[in-house]
């Protein structure tokens, strides 16, 4: 018995891919780069073009281990990354217990990835990304959404990566999670967008896209200008435009923290106000928190061996955690 036919090798003289690969977002020919890749069309896509746009390419194919006979995925992208000449790395994950599922198989994806691995994600993924952004309450920098500096095709649509993987003959691997109404990103791509389209009369993706351009654009900015900043001296942060302040602050939390996500709205309010004196410390998010002493601010990580806290009542019980 034959196997799967071989996909045709993608290159810039396909009339298809050179199309697409005007509209995507890769480093120069003969650059050094890494693709996540889980076999579904986004990432497969992402695969072809970077190929195709003569970059020398690993393929890496994360293993979250939350489905069954999920080493096929795996198989999808070696043999693709083996057609096509590229380097091909699987590597397994361990996913910890806790609320947020996708957030966590993110964090988990991300910590074996290298910053500057480029993700398959589109256009229509930014517009959901900026949805849902804005459904958690998030300011300006936080509808900046993804960077085409590791997310290079988010100028294609969804539909086109799928066209491609078939102009090529590939298979790609379609993921159970992505229609699972449990998943809010799933609603908003299944119900939001749709609904938004019809009561607009218009595709709203590229609104979505430009909204988001235009916060980066702001955001980038800020970021400039808090570069200059020591965001541990209250006093510079509080001389400082508030956006241009609350970026030192956030650009300190992701290097001192590691966590991919700043701080939402309610916890940077609580930090501004330890910078300007109305508090002392606060709670920022997930354990940090956020202390002043003469002028000078710190990030105290989370305590790794919490005291119990012991019952006043009767000096016996012990009711959880400090």
């Amino acid at each position: 018995m034959s196997g799967p036919p071989t996909p045709n090798r993608p290159t810039n003289a396909d009339p298809v891919v050179a199309d697409l690969l005007a509209r995507a977002v890769f480093p120069p020919a003969g650059t050094e780069v890494t693709c996540a890749v889980s076999g579904g069309a986004d990432s497969c896509a992402l695969l072809a073009l970077a190929v195709a746009a003569d970059l020398r390419v690993t393929a890496v194919h994360v293993d979250h281990g939350l489905r069954a006979g999920s080493y096929r995925e795996a198989d999808l992208v070696a043999s693709l990354a083996s057609a096509w000449g590229a380097a091909f790395r699987a590597q397994a994950v361990q996913v910890p217990d806790g609320g947020d599922l996708e957030a966590r198989a993110r964090a988990a994806r991300r910590a074996v990835l290298a910053p500057d691995a480029l993700l398959g994600h589109t256009a229509d993924d930014q517009a959901e990304t900026v949805l849902l952004r804005l459904l958690r309450g998030t300011g300006p920098a936080g509808l900046a959404a993804m960077r085409p500096a590791t997310h290079p095709l988010l100028g294609l649509r969804r539909a086109e990566t799928v066209a491609l993987c078939a102009h090529l003959g590939v298979e790609p691997f379609e993921d159970p999670t992505n229609t699972d109404p449990r998943f809010t990103r799933n609603r908003v791509r299944r119900e939001v967008v749709p609904l938004l389209d019809d009561v607009a009369g218009r595709d709203v993706v590229p609104l979505l896209c430009r909204l988001a351009e235009l916060a980066a654009e702001g955001a980038q900015a800020d970021e400039d200008r808090a570069a200059s900043i020591d965001p541990t001296d209250a006093a510079a942060l509080r001389a400082a435009p508030q956006p241009v302040a609350v970026a030192a602050l956030r650009r300190w939390w992701r290097e001192r923290t590691g966590l991919e996500h700043p701080p939402d709205r309610a916890a940077t309010e609580r930090a501004l106000e330890v910078v300007h004196g109305t508090s002392r410390a606060c709670d920022v998010s997930a354990g940090w928190r956020l202390a002043r002493t003469a002028g000078r601010l710190r990030l105290e990580a989370p305590d790794p061996h919490p005291s119990p806290v012991v019952d006043p009542g009767d000096g016996q019980g012990i009711v959880g955690p400090r």
